[in-house]
């Protein structure tokens, strides 16, 4: 790998984990000023409308300069989002300013990889951000815990002489330090080198960007290669959103686990993943990456027939360094891990396919705003969809089913119509192929 590949490793590293521990602390902060529960799930919906809103024009501006650059300014915007929340701005109002830098960081993320690296390091590229990603969320959400204990917090406030500019509270006391985290990925996306690629003037009048941007989506979609690897990315980041609230109540229901216990498996989930994606990095070339569907396949049934796991099934203890383990849980970690592992080696591949095609037909800046569009409005409705069959009342069980059978039949449709689209004629030579769209200009 090329020597910038492992600064925008550390600048995501930072930036993702940052994004991680501000989710807890803004929680905390919304309890801290009495804010009804409703609002507490409205800082995911919050962040994520700015991917879906601003879509036709962040990778517009992910183009207009050295990548490193814009996502220096983009994690400035995220500071900015943070020190909004500190002094007095509504937290749902100041999360979503940091989703606007989150939104417009993520198509220069992906892109420089593109312009970077050649196609056959994307698969490998993507193995480590993605398994580095998960390993920041992980410990994300625990700095975020550890910042807001009254002690750890307290520490904070006296070390900083805090209190002295109008910080007083633990919540206020993390976001400071997350602030700090955020500065710290500012700092490294400075280092990353400038790959040279220049792209036409782009213009940001707004009916002639949404035109574009809606171009671009159909561009992506009617491709051979671009609209297998977007569907399964767009299904995979939907479905994941909402796993993350199913196996909390799984937990809960077929476990006897409390919420801070089930999250532990949602950790393990996210372990699954980042092995799943080194696997993925380590012996799927992008050549050969469409070989993974089958794997979307499997990880649906695996969820539907998870949803038939409990307590009951494997009843007993077993004493692991000391403390007392219910086989129970540990069966359910060994189903969550073996979930995470086949999603991550599926969706790996896939996300590098889909940069490479994007890359090819377009730009990597837009390309990558295209597949943000289309994962997070995926976001959007299965998390509208799941809150539905909440609504209904049904139960835990009926829920995951249904889930699991909709991600397994989705991604055997998405095979099927792989499989015809190479009736119609091969589509495998394109990956690989050399840049072809008219936006870009050559290195300087």
């Amino acid at each position: 790998m090329k020597r910038g590949f492992y600064n925008i490793l550390a600048a995501q590293f930072l930036s993702s984990l940052a994004d991680n521990a501000l989710l807890i602390a803004a929680i905390a902060l919304l309890a801290s000023i009495q804010a009804p529960d409703w609002m507490t799930p409205l800082l995911k919906l919050f962040f994520v409308l700015s991917y879906v809103g601003l879509a036709a024009w962040v990778g517009i501006f992910a183009d207009l300069m050295p990548k490193g650059r814009v996502m220096f300014i983009t994690n400035a915007v995220k500071v900015f989002g943070c020190l909004l929340m500190l002094f007095g701005s509504h937290p749902l109002l100041s999360y979503a300013v940091v989703g606007i830098g989150a939104a417009a960081y993520s198509p220069a993320k992906y892109g420089i990889l593109t312009e970077l690296l050649p196609p056959e390091k994307l698969v490998i590229a993507n193995g480590w951000i993605e398994g580095l990603t998960v390993v920041s969320i992980i410990l994300g959400v625990v700095l975020g815990g550890v910042l807001i204990k009254p002690e750890v917090a307290g520490y904070i406030l006296q070390t900083f002489h805090l209190p002295a500019i109008g910080l007083d509270t633990d919540p206020e006391a993390a976001l400071f330090i997350v602030g700090i985290v955020y500065a710290l990925a500012a700092a490294v996306n400075l280092t990353i080198p400038d790959t040279g690629v220049r792209y036409a003037r782009p213009n940001f009048e707004p009916i002639a960007s949404i035109k574009n941007f809606f171009q671009s989506c159909s561009l992506l979609w009617h491709d051979k290669l671009g609209q297998i690897s977007l569907s399964v990315t767009t299904l995979f980041w939907g479905a994941g959103a909402v796993l993350q609230f199913l196996v909390l109540k799984w937990a809960e229901q077929a476990l006897g686990m409390h919420l801070s216990d089930g999250a532990i498996l949602q950790a393990v989930v996210s372990i699954g993943i980042a092995l799943g994606a080194v696997g993925a990095a380590a012996f799927i070339p992008l050549k050969k990456s469409l070989v993974v569907l089958p794997m979307g396949v499997a990880m649906g049934l695996v969820v539907g027939g998870a949803s038939f796991y409990d307590q009951s099934l494997i009843p007993g203890v077993v004493e692991i360094f000391g403390f007392e383990i219910r086989n129970a849980v540990i069966g359910a970690c060994g189903i969550m891990i073996a979930v995470g592992v086949l999603a991550g080696f599926f969706v790996v591949p896939m996300n590098a396919l889909l940069q490479h095609r994007g890359h090819v037909l377009m730009s990597a800046g837009r390309s990558i705003a295209v597949q943000n569009f289309n994962e997070n409005l995926s976001i959007l409705v299965m998390l509208a969809v799941y809150s539905l069959l909440i609504h209904l009342d049904f139960s835990v069980q009926a829920a995951m089913v249904m889930f699991g059978a909709f991600v397994a039949l989705s991604m055997f449709c998405v095979i099927l119509r792989h499989r015809s689209n190479q009736k119609k004629g091969d589509s495998l030579h394109l990956i690989g192929e050399d840049v072809r769209h008219e936006h870009r200009i050559e290195h300087s």
